[in-house]
């Protein structure tokens, strides 16, 4: 991808990029709607990436340009504001910037900016978080910056809570950041501690986007973000306010009269799935897959059921897949609302049995799912 990346920024610009970076995008693999509250989760860098070029400018400009539609957007370094509706792709690597300059990194120009991308937008796999520290990363190397990989995971987040406004928690960035062939991401979002762990033997990731998109941005992710900070409040009168990773069922339960039963759904949904994942990493230690197949089918019917941020599509692929042979377990992945199931599966699961998957679910929507057999991949780095 460098090489082709590096024509079209010579064809974009008229002169080389002077640096390069890639960050991948991510399959949730358990451990839904806990990072904010937090909770637990997992996930696994996926070989398909976001590559940022970038070139210094002469002037206190950043352009940022689309290889798709061959738009360039203009921004002054003096007003890093948000973007409008119109280019609020740009939003992105430039709230980055804003917060690499914040964390110390001094920029004397502007820069041109150009990227391209293997991660399919909308599918519930991070292309906003891989966006984010591709150019991160691009943009230190281009102002000999030394920053650390959490400090970028975590710039990465501020960027698109503060300045993109997603109020996501850490997963999308620490596992693109951290990411590691072979391996699961396992996240304490509380403590912001990562570590990997190896895949099982024989393993396979396959997605199938459902490809109705999700807009997480146009209000239902934060919807259920409020739901469960009310949940979360409500749980912590009387003292100091905490987050739903502290609370169990338990007190759930002794609380459930002074919620709304949307918000206890919420809050018993987000307590379940930390035990889930909890449990997760146990069986896959233990090598017990099977059961850790059954943990992803009960992770999504609780996102069904719960925390409603499923979709018919999304429910009938999971059901769809879940009964082929050699199918562990499914489960959405992602934000939800749309995008994309995750299928995890024994490596003798064929394209062809995908295929047939794809044929049923176009007889029930009339349009095909786009599939993708995803291996594990490195974090970001530059290149």
């Amino acid at each position: 991808m460098k090489s082709t990346l590096a024509s079209y920024f010579e064809k974009t610009y008229g002169r080389p990029a002077e640096a390069f970076a890639q960050a991948p995008g991510r399959i949730e693999f358990i451990g839904n709607h806990t990072d904010y509250n937090g909770g637990l989760t997992m996930g696994v860098a996926i070989d398909k990436i976001v590559m940022a070029a970038l070139a210094r400018r002469d002037d206190k400009k950043l352009c940022f340009a689309s290889i798709k539609t061959g738009e360039k957007v203009l921004v002054d370094m003096d007003d890093l504001q948000k973007r409008d509706r119109e280019h609020n792709w740009v939003n992105y690597p430039l709230g980055v910037f804003k917060y690499l300059l914040e964390a110390g990194m001094t920029a004397d120009c502007g820069f041109d900016m150009l990227d391209m991308s293997s991660v399919p937008p909308g599918a519930g796999l991070s292309s906003s978080a891989a966006i984010e520290l591709s150019s991160g990363y691009a943009m230190a190397s281009l102002y000999g910056f030394d920053i650390d990989r959490k400090s970028l995971v975590r710039i990465g987040r501020q960027s698109e809570n503060l300045f993109v406004g997603m109020p996501c928690g850490i997963l999308d960035q620490g596992v693109s950041g951290y990411g590691k062939a072979d391996s699961l991401v396992y996240i304490d979002c509380l403590t912001e501690e990562f570590s990997n762990f190896p895949l099982p033997h024989k393993c396979r990731f396959w997605l199938f986007n459902s490809t109705k998109k999700h807009a997480l941005v146009d209000g239902l992710y934060a919807e259920r973000h409020a739901e469960c900070m009310e949940a979360a409040r409500v749980l912590s009168e009387g003292g100091k306010m905490r987050l739903l990773r502290h609370f169990t069922m338990s007190d759930l339960d002794a609380a459930k009269e002074k919620l709304s039963q949307k918000v206890y759904n919420r809050a018993r949904h987000v307590i379940e799935e930390n035990a889930r994942v909890l449990k997760a990493k146990e069986l896959l230690e233990r090598g017990d897959i099977a059961g850790v197949g059954r943990l992803l089918n009960a992770s999504h019917e609780s996102s069904k059921t719960l925390f409603e941020n499923s979709c018919e599509e999304l429910d009938y692929l999971v059901d769809t897949v879940s009964g082929v042979e050699g199918v562990y377990g499914a489960r959405l992945t992602g934000g939800g609302f749309g995008g994309a199931v995750m299928a995890f599966t024994d490596d003798t699961f064929s394209q062809t049995q995908a295929n047939e998957v794809a044929q049923i679910y176009e007889k029930k929507f009339g349009k095909k799912p786009m599939i993708f057999a995803c291996a594990s991949g490195d974090g970001a780095k530059t290149v």
